[in-house]
């Protein structure tokens, strides 16, 4: 190696390594591994997401069905046909069907669909009163079944 004088002083110089090359992998594995973890948090935002949504459409296609049972109800008291063909409701539908029940005088049952496509259906067994206006009870609600 060289030597120089510095101030009256021999000074040798060391030659220096570069570590350019090193460096640049750190930093690009280190991107990478933020990459990583960022794509796998957004994955889990979105499926939390959809899983969010399809409750929300069960829940409304559970209202739908109700709304259904409480219109067959009302037709009942007031002595019609409870019979439902794709009544539209809130964007979706819903279809009410009665007949025989092993349990108490009629069996309605109620599907609603929303505008999603999600479907759920309530199920009662219903004892009808002997005068007008109907009084109508619920003897086994079955929802989902």
């Amino acid at each position: 190696m060289p030597a120089a004088t510095v101030y009256g002083r021999e000074v040798t110089m060391k030659a220096t390594r570069k570590n350019n090359g090193s460096v640049l992998l750190v930093v690009v594995f280190a991107a990478a591994l933020l990459s990583a973890i960022t794509i796998g948090i957004l994955q889990m935002s979105t499926e939390e997401i959809q899983l969010m949504q399809n409750q929300i459409g069960a829940t409304e296609a559970l209202a739908t069905a109700e709304a259904g049972l409480n219109d067959a109800f009302a037709r009942i008291r007031q002595g019609s046909d409870p019979n439902i063909a794709g009544e539209p409701f809130n964007g979706g539908s819903y279809t009410v069907t009665a007949g025989a029940s092993a349990v108490s005088d009629l069996l309605i049952t109620s599907t609603g669909t929303t505008s999603q496509g999600f479907v759920a259906r309530v199920e009662a067994d219903i004892t009808v009163g002997s005068s007008s206006p109907y009084i109508v009870r619920i003897d086994k609600l079955r929802i989902n079944e």
